[in-house]
This record gives C-alpha cells, structure tokens and sequence, in this order.
C-alpha cells in the first residue's frame, strides 16, 4: 500500500528484529588504485547508463530516511573521483540541518581530498574514514599498485585544517604492513587520529592469494596487550568496530573482525551499489534492484522493495579464508559494494 502524506512511514526492522539505521551508498566502482587485496591490476567497470544519477541516489536515500536511518556513509570504489559528488553530499546534508539524519560521512583513499575537504566540511561531513594501510612510500606502492603516499598524506593534513575528523581504517596483512601496526599507532595517536584495523575479506576475485596475506586480528590484539592497555569502550559508531581505548597512547583503536568475531547479531546496516541494487549483506549475493523500482514505480514501489529487503536480510555471512581456496565468498569485489 503506498503511503501518503498522514501516514508515517513503518522504521525498516528485519525478520530478526534489528533496525536497520545505516546506509552505505556507493556512488562509483571506480577507484584511482589498485590494492592487491581489493581489486584485480585490470578491472572492468560500469558504463555511466547503468549507474545512477545524483538524483535517484537522493531519493533513494531520502526513502531510507524517512524510514528510520539516522547515518548514511558514502563510499565507492573512490567516491571523489566522480565529478559533483560534493554536491550529492550537500544536498544529503539537508537531513543532517532537518534533524533527521545523525551523520553523513564518506571513506576515501585521500588521494583527492586536498582539492576537496573544504568543501566537504561545509556539506554537514565532520569525519571521514581514510584508507591507509602503510606510512612507507615504497610498501604504499606495492600495495596499491602505483599509488603515490604523499598525495594521501596532503588530503588527510587538509581535512584536519578543514576540521574534519580523520579515522584512519588499515587492513592488517601478514608479512606486508604487521611490522607498522604499532608505529601508525603512535602516528594516529600523535596526529590525533582514530586508527581501525580490518581483516581482510574474501569479496571477488583478485590476483593474489588472501590466504598467503590473512592476519588474524585475535592474535594481533594479543600481541597489543603484551605492550599496552587496552581498555574496552562501549562506544559505537553505527558499524561493525569494536573499540579499545589504548591507554598509554591515549588512542581511539577499532577492530573489524569479520572472521574471528563474527559481529552479524548487531548488525544495522544495507549497501547500495552504484548501479541502484540493494544488498542486505555484504558477505551474500542476494540483492533487490531499486533503481527499477524507483524508475517504474516511484516511491511507492521503492517502499515495497525496502519491505521485501527486510524480509530477505541473513542472520549471518559465512566469510571464511584457507589456504588454496581461490573462490572468493561472493564474485564482486568491495568496490561494487562500497566499503
């Protein structure tokens, strides 16, 4: 039944009575690098007719909203390298003035986020989360193919002048950045910047093999606690990180651990993709399509698919990593997703 002006719209709550309160918005599968565990070197990518516009994206989320989200990330592949996304963000920023949106933030690899923190800063953004796996040039090369550190360091130095707040978020891997954990601590700590370390996840198919990578983060909090105090905060953000409060260093420290600790019992969030699909787990391939329904049936038919998204969201996903298991949990990778 559509829903009109006196009716208030039902808050989006799955089959296992979660309330699904953030939204992860792709606005591009492109990205300006190519990190091994993330992406192939040679990757094919969308063409613009598939993929929605500024438009549908706001109305979209605007349906999340009225439906109860109260945080919306945006994400991509690398959001800033589409053209005009800070005007997407100013215009999804008039829920944060309305009071009906917490926040509005975005993940970025930094690599344009000199030329864009001023302006992201006066959307209504006050964090954004930056990828950062590695401080040293050559390491930062190999990982993500031929990115270049000091265009990142520069984008993170201008969100701090901006005032925006800086998480930095680093997949742990085995025997390429394990020796920089407690060194970028410190820088985190020094910068004043959150640090969130991730496990490495099985999304599409790459030209390394994740096994040979895959850092426990159980073992690397271990290994912490010998040097530190870590104390447990019952702090959250909205996402899948816990949070230790590293006394010594007087540091914010994140753990995503989604397969040592599987954390699905609390999960409050769905994905859309660039191209309008929804998806009510990141680890499973089962989506719904709301750009179809937006463009054949308006609002109306967006609420219905939200319905059905509920009904479908998983308990749990079933992301695992073994030696010699080269098929990944599910074909796409995180940029199709947004991470």
């Amino acid at each position: 039944m559509a829903l009109d002006a006196t009716t208030e719209a039902a808050p989006l709550t799955d089959t296992f009575g979660r309330r699904i309160t953030y939204l992860r918005i792709s606005v591009t599968d492109r990205c300006d690098l190519r990190c091994r565990y993330c992406m192939a070197e040679k990757m094919e990518f969308l063409p613009r007719s598939e993929i929605l516009s500024f438009e549908e994206i706001d109305t979209i989320a605007e349906g999340f909203v009225e439906r109860g989200v109260r945080k919306i990330r945006l994400s991509g592949g690398e959001p800033l390298v589409r053209r005009g996304v800070t005007q997407l963000a100013a215009r999804l920023g008039r829920h944060l003035q309305t009071g009906k949106l917490d926040e509005l933030t975005m993940t970025t690899n930094a690599t344009r986020l000199a030329e864009h923190a001023k302006a992201l800063a006066d959307t209504g953004i006050e964090r954004v989360n930056v990828s950062l796996d590695t401080r040293d040039p050559d390491m930062f090369r190999y990982v993500t193919r031929w990115g270049e550190l000091d265009r990142v360091l520069e984008g993170i130095a201008a969100a701090k002048k901006a005032g925006l707040r800086v998480k930095i978020n680093m997949v742990a891997l085995t025997g390429l950045n394990d020796g920089e954990i407690v060194p970028m601590m410190h820088w985190c700590a020094d910068q004043g910047h959150d640090l969130t370390l991730i496990e490495t996840m099985p999304l599409g198919h790459i030209d390394d093999d994740r096994s040979d990578r895959y850092l426990p983060l159980d073992s690397v909090k271990r290994d912490l606690e010998r040097q530190f105090t870590l104390v447990p905060l019952a702090e959250r953000t909205g996402g899948p990180a816990r949070y230790w409060k590293v006394e010594r260093l007087g540091l914010k420290l994140g753990l995503i651990t989604p397969l040592t600790n599987n954390f699905c019992d609390g999960c409050n969030r769905v994905r859309i993709t660039v191209s309008g699909k929804i998806y009510m787990c990141l680890g499973h391939d089962d989506h719904l399509d709301l750009k179809s329904a937006l463009r054949d049936g308006g609002r109306a038919a967006l609420d219905r698919v939200l319905d059905e998204a509920m009904i479908r969201k998983p308990l749990r996903h079933d992301f695992r990593i073994a030696a010699g298991e080269t098929d990944p949990a599910v074909t796409r990778h995180m940029s199709v997703t947004g991470g």
